[in-house]
Order: C-alpha cells, then sequence, then structure tokens
C-alpha cells in the first residue's frame, strides 16, 4: 500500500494494514521454546482470508506448525471469517494452511522434527514489502521448567540492573 493509499482509507475510516507491517505475534514462542533457527514462509490462502488479514483479524496463539503428506502444514491459525464476503465464499476460520517453502527448506524442516525432536512454531504473521501475506517459523525445541525459571531470574536481573544504572546516573 503506498501512502496516498494508507491516507485514502484512514479518511474513509477503513483499518487496512500495509506492508511491512505485523499481523500477529506469537509472544510466548520464545518464553516456551528454545529457537535455533527462524524460516520465513509464503501461506497459501483464500481471497476471504487475505481481507481479513488486511483487517488484523488473525489469531496464532493456539497454532503449530507440522508435517502432512510431505508438506508443512499450519494447524489452528484462526483467521476470522470476512463479514462483507457471501456465504459461500466464506472460508472455515481454523483450516490447515499450507505454508509455500522450497523444497530444500521442506527436506530440512521434515529431518529436523523427525530425527532431532525438533518443533515448528509460527512466531509472526506479517505483510512483506510486497503486500504477501508471510509466516516466520521458528524452528527449536521445548524448554523444561527450570529452563523457563531461568529465564524468568535473567529478565528480572537485567530490569533491576538497567534500574540500578538508571539511579546512578
Amino acid at each position: 500500500m503506498s501512502s496516498d493509499t494508507k491516507k485514502k482509507a484512514k479518511k474513509a475510516g477503513n483499518n487496512y494494514l500495509g506492508s511491512n507491517e505485523n499481523i500477529a505475534v506469537n509472544k510466548r514462542a520464545r518464553f516456551d521454546y528454545e529457537i535455533t533457527d527462524i524460516y520465513e514462509a509464503g501461506m497459501q490462502l483464500q481471497g476471504s482470508e487475505v481481507k481479513s488479514c488486511r483487517l488484523g483479524k488473525v489469531s496464532i496463539n493456539e497454532s503449530y506448525a507440522t508435517v502432512e503428506k510431505g508438506n508443512i502444514v499450519l494447524v489452528n491459525l484462526n483467521i476470522a471469517e470476512y463479514t462483507q464476503s457471501p456465504r459461500f465464499a466464506q472460508h472455515q476460520p481454523t483450516r490447515t494452511r499450507k505454508l509455500l517453502l522450497h523444497q530444500k527448506e521442506i527436506n530440512k524442516l521434515i529431518g529436523a522434527v523427525q530425527k532431532d525432536g525438533m518443533t515448528l512454531v509460527p512466531m509472526r504473521v506479517y505483510f512483506n514489502k510486497k503486500g504477501l501475506v508471510k509466516c516466520e517459523i521458528g524452528l527449536g525445541k521445548g524448554k523444561k521448567t527450570h529452563d523457563k525459571r531461568q529465564t524468568i531470574k535473567e529478565r528480572d536481573w537485567n530490569k533491576q540492573k538497567a534500574r540500578l544504572i538508571k539511579d546512578n546516573t
């Protein structure tokens, strides 16, 4: 979306998201998983799904990626129905959506998931510079409870350090 288009959309009262904007972010992904690699994948969407994404009506919290018939698919990604489309053109909000990756990347991810016991976690859904919907997938291992506690301790200590430095200056 160009800047003129954004201005016109704001005047018209539309809350459309443009390029380079996050649609949905999974905030718990880095807390629950130790992410080693991040991949950018396209998503195979229907027309009404893209329109709902433009309105920002996407929930990524309960979603996960898995291997299905040699492809990587996103399960439980909730894209709300687009209210202005007719009933026959509506999509199912939580259907499985195919992720579009290069074959080398797919093979690498399948190997990591099956052999190493890694997990594919959707990190965020966003529009790229061309205005296409993309999904950032993280490859990682689930953290144990003591790892999560350690993360909380480190975060608290960093906050205290920053507070002490700020008070001393």
